[in-house]
């Protein structure tokens, strides 16, 4: 099956999600905590793996993370 995104990174958002974490003074770790309040099992080096466009992201995580650092879904997928 031929990707649908031409390029090396398995996510679009996770630049912004790194942006939006550093200016809420989170680290990765901290996210990783109150994620896992919301019941969002997602270790810090899977936070680092999706900032860097390593890994997917789910929509679960991606609205909990979200919620988290207060910002909008456009502003996470760049429709800001």
């Amino acid at each position: 099956m031929k990707r649908m995104i031409d390029s090396e990174k398995i996510n679009i958002i996770g630049s912004r999600i790194k942006e939006a974490r550093i200016r809420a003074g989170m680290s990765q770790k901290q996210l990783s905590e109150k994620l896992e309040l919301l019941a969002v099992y997602t270790c810090r080096g899977s936070i680092s793996r999706i900032e860097n466009g390593q890994r997917a992201i789910t929509d679960i995580e991606i609205d909990a993370i979200s919620k988290i650092l207060n910002v909008s879904l456009d502003y996470l997928f760049s429709r800001d």
